[in-house]
């Protein structure tokens, strides 16, 4: 048999899992010693390798390269969402004369669910497509990019093939059955529609359909049956490589949207997810918008103190009926030692569980159905911290405690987080909930730009937007845009949308606009996300009786023509 089409199966094998990894002397010695173990595929910017191998093989992969290489497996992501371009000032920007930006040559990213190609918004007059590529994860009917190993490719002449068919998705199946990234595509890039118009509606699209998490994943992280929109880091960091490979090809400057966001992570900037994306927003013609995320009243973020070694502190969680099961990650500085025990709400109590890296110790309980793991891995790559794992089967109802012991106490602060809305059931949930440090990761990464929201009709603070700031620490959001009841196009019409990642396709759309004042137009060649976050932030309307920056509003409203006026002034 073939040796592509062999590799192809163990990629696309439900046994098989990915992982990132930078690439080192050591790991490359171990692919030259385990040849019939890893399957190494894609170098992304020049130093991450995408590789594949046998779920059965982590735990000696673990052996081999130590516990860190938990950094090396990828986390979980969801979807973040739950008019406007007026108020973020883009309307202003479109129709004044002499800028004359609307997107012309710049090209905008989206790494979603898909997109609705068929949509009279996504077509120019003469019929044909303003999308130049889908990048389709999720199945492999087609050609598969070159320098890719999975999904399959559609070329604009192959969506305007399409478009000119009776039957359209004989030729281009790629669908998007869940809508969400065709709403934020239609919000950042939707030709003139009525009176609907995107936020950069000349500027052309190049869109990824995320592959959804593998199933070794999905058991690892405890999400739930239910959960269908789970994606991998791993095929988010692939779709942004393609989107820039293709943007390079097409020598365009490109705006990449992100709407998709995870509680699991440092929260601090310093993964290698996190990296990638710091790395790639600094190159010249690169502006990346990552949406804040909607956690902050969902009561999944709690933190605290262990003043001196030997202290300890707890962390309450009620759980309500049927709550199946429950993921805890504890973070905390490279300078401390922490352990833990867990007692149930019928008082049976797993023991302190001295805090060794790479321990997994698994206890049933005698009296409950439940069952309790806890996991150590310390030092963690990027920050060098530990995280504490503590999962919880078939939770029981009641209020579960962890005792949160200080082996070690120099800093003393931990954080603790729940999964993402959606990934855990809703009757889950801390006592002593805090909504600081609830940025969902990527959006935690530095020198991307974080985009919170609020509603532009009533001029308040969208109540679930998330609240900075990292665990760097560092600012965030780093402003908010429009994101209550925002209008745009699902594949069935018309509808609305809240959330941080509808605020964040306006502020890509504004992006895109930038990037044609500063590299279409030659006004900036150099201009990347950094200087376009400083722009945008300069322009903020701010509110005189509110000090800025601040943990909600960032440094203020995105107002697109409030930053080219103040541009003039320079």
């Amino acid at each position: 048999m073939n040796n592509n089409i062999l590799q192809a199966e163990f990629i696309d094998s439900p046994d098989t899992v990915d992982f990132i990894i930078r690439q080192s002397e050591a790991f490359n010695n171990l692919i030259r010693d385990h040849p019939n173990v890893f399957l190494p595929t894609q170098v992304l910017s020049g130093r991450y390798v995408i590789g594949y191998i046998n779920h059965e093989e982590i735990d000696s992969v673990m052996e081999n390269l130590g516990t860190s290489f938990v950094s090396a497996l990828p986390i979980i992501l969801g979807l973040l969402d739950y008019a406007n371009l007026d108020a973020a000032g883009i309307i202003q920007v479109q129709q004044q004369p002499y800028l004359n930006l609307r997107g012309q040559g710049v090209l905008i990213g989206f790494v979603d669910t898909g997109i609705d190609y068929t949509k009279s918004a996504f077509i120019y007059e003469d019929g044909t497509s303003k999308i130049q590529y889908i990048y389709d994860q999720s199945e492999r009917s087609g050609t598969t990019p070159e320098g890719f190993f999975i999904g399959t490719e559609y070329t604009n002449k192959d969506i305007n093939e399409a478009l000119r068919s009776e039957n359209p998705y004989e030729i281009v199946p790629q669908k998007d059955t869940v809508g969400h990234g065709t709403f934020l595509a239609s919000l950042a890039a939707s030709r003139e529609s009525g009176e609907y118009i995107g936020a950069a509606p000349d500027a052309e699209m190049i869109v990824v359909k995320l592959k959804n998490a593998r199933p070794y994943y999905r058991e690892l992280y405890l999400v739930p049956p239910e959960q269908q929109n789970a994606y991998e880091s791993t095929a988010v960091m692939i779709g942004i490589e393609y989107i820039l490979k293709k943007a390079k090809e097409l020598n365009r400057p490109v705006a990449i949207c992100i709407g998709v966001g995870s509680n699991t992570g440092s929260h601090d900037g310093f993964s290698l997810f996190e990296e990638y994306l710091s790395n790639a927003a600094n190159l010249a013609g690169h502006c990346i918008c990552t949406a804040a995320g909607n956690e902050s009243q969902a009561r999944h973020h709690t933190q605290g103190v262990i003043t001196a070694t030997g202290g300890t502190n707890t962390i309450e969680i009620k759980v309500g009926e049927n709550a199946g099961n429950i993921l805890v990650n504890i973070w905390n500085l490279a300078s401390d030692r922490f352990s833990v025990s867990i007692t149930s709400p019928t008082g049976e109590v797993v023991g302190r569980v001295p805090a060794r890296s790479g321990t997994i110790l698994r206890t049933r309980l005698i009296l409950e159905r439940a069952t309790v793991v806890v996991e150590y891995y310390f030092p963690v790559e990027g920050g060098g911290g530990q995280v504490s794992v503590v999962k919880i089967l078939n939770a029981t109802p009641g209020v579960w405690t962890i005792t949160v012991y200080g082996d070690i106490i120099l800093d003393g602060t931990y954080h603790a987080w729940l999964p993402l809305t959606g990934f855990v059931s809703p009757v889950v949930e801390f006592l002593a909930p805090n909504p600081n440090f609830t940025i969902v990761v990527p959006a935690t990464s530095t020198n991307v730009i974080t985009c919170g929201a609020y509603n532009s009709n009533s001029n308040s603070l969208f109540a679930k937007t998330s609240w900075g700031p990292t665990r760097l620490p560092a600012v965030s959001p780093d402003l908010v845009g429009p994101g209550v009841n925002v209008g745009g196009i699902y594949p069935n019409g018309y509808g609305t949308m809240d959330g941080t990642s509808a605020a964040n396709a306006i502020l890509t759309g504004a992006g895109a606009l930038m990037l044609q004042w500063g590299i279409v137009q030659g006004n900036d060649p150099g201009l990347s996300t950094y200087q376009i976050r400083s722009y945008l932030i300069r322009g903020c309307t701010r509110d005189p009786n509110t000090q800025y920056p601040n943990n909600q509003w960032g440094y203020g409203k995105l107002n697109l023509i409030q930053s080219f006026n103040l541009m003039r002034e320079r």
